[in-house]
């Protein structure tokens, strides 16, 4: 589904005599979500923040040392998270899966954070160097976690064969699609049906991946260790 009740890009912090980092960022990804990373300037940043433009630049140099530091201290963190899980999971790749696919939607989609793809492919070609960054620290790692698990659930029989990296190609693009829609096409567009829009992308793409040969032979395998019980 989609997100409800989202919260507000403007400021909600107390204004305080002295900045503090995560509220800059705050600021700057409030102030690059609605006026766009070109437009934004150092002063628009200080002013949402509610300091000085001197003590902006005590704490970054640049608007793209800010952009880094809203990827490294918001989204990292969130990987980190996902890719512990991915390495310690015991239960099946199909589950695991749904819940990579709820993490992204609601760590990313249903944030602040929601803004940022709309954002580098908008400035891509004005600023190849962020470009350049958030897709090897984000997309690729991003990618390859959903490819490690689509690549178990096909060693293990769960899935059909597919290429692995292709597969999570197909899983990603709807999500990054979708909140690029929310911060460009959704005020002029017909949103009717769009909250089932992550429940039937999911449901797709299992349809898809499953083999339903694997899930029947655990389903009676299931069945005899409960019976044994």
């Amino acid at each position: 589904m989609f997100c409800s009740n989202k919260s507000s890009s403007s400021c909600r912090w107390q204004r305080r005599k002295e900045a503090r980092p995560d509220e800059i960022l705050d600021a700057a990804l409030a102030q690059f979500t609605e006026k766009g990373f070109s437009a934004t300037r150092m002063i628009d940043v200080a002013r949402a923040a509610g300091i000085s433009k001197g003590t902006l630049y005590l704490y970054f140099t640049s608007k793209e040392a800010i952009f880094r530091e809203v990827v490294q201290q918001r989204i990292t963190p969130q990987l980190d998270q996902v890719e512990s899980l991915v390495n310690t999971y015991r239960g099946t790749q199909a589950d695991l899966l749904k819940q990579l696919i709820n993490s992204w939607w609601v760590g990313v989609a249903c944030s602040s954070l929601s803004a940022i793809p709309k954002i580098v492919i908008a400035e891509s070609g004005n600023f190849p160097e962020l470009a350049q960054y958030f897709t090897e620290n984000i997309v690729i790692r991003s990618r390859r976690l959903f490819t490690q698990v689509i690549r178990r659930g096909m060693e293990t029989g769960e899935f059909n064969a597919f290429e692995p990296d292709a597969a999570a190609r197909l899983v990603i693009a709807p999500l990054v699609q979708a909140t690029v829609w929310m911060h460009s096409l959704k005020p002029y567009d017909d949103d009717a049906g769009t909250q089932n829009y992550l429940q039937l992308h999911t449901e797709f793409i299992l349809k898809a991946l499953v083999n339903e040969s694997f899930s029947n032979t655990e389903h009676t395998l299931q069945n005899l260790e409960f019976a044994n019980k």
